[in-house]
């Protein structure tokens, strides 16, 4: 399994934050390199704990769908949410939003994931996955440190 975390400083307070990162649409509007979009469950509005949605995006040249609930919710402090169908064995993302003591918010990404295949899956995780999901997820929290 792999692990990795980002932290990213945010000009914004972790109530609207927290909301931001359950917003089926900024999301989406984050990710719009990879042509993401909302397929399933929730397409628009805020996720809420329990509820689930299906991404579809392109990544190495190929579509991929991906389908998470909301598994753990504690406003405005955290949430997860975890792959219930989609390309990976395992997929946890919890979101932690701290405030930064000037009026902002430190959020912590925290991901645990692994690939299905065995031993070709651990290759595929350390040699190109180990740095692709920390570049994706840096990509988006620009982007959300751009919008807030």
């Amino acid at each position: 399994m792999q692990h990795f975390e980002v932290t990213t400083t945010l000009a914004a307070s972790p109530e609207r934050v927290f909301e931001a990162c359950l917003n089926v649409e900024e999301h989406t509007r984050s990710m719009a390199a990879s042509s993401e979009q909302a397929v399933g469950g929730r397409t628009h509005g805020l996720l809420t704990l329990g509820e689930g949605v299906t991404f579809e995006a392109r990544h190495f040249g190929l579509t991929w769908r991906l389908t998470a609930r909301i598994t753990a919710w504690d406003r405005p402090r955290c949430f997860v949410d975890e792959q219930e169908a989609g390309p990976f064995q395992q997929w946890r993302h919890a979101h932690h939003f701290a405030p930064d003591g000037a009026g902002g918010t430190v959020m912590t990404d925290v991901i645990d994931f692994a690939s299905p295949l065995g031993a070709i899956g651990r290759i595929a995780d350390t040699t190109v996955l180990s740095w692709y999901m920390p570049k994706l997820i840096r990509s988006r929290n620009a982007h959300l440190a751009r919008t807030l």
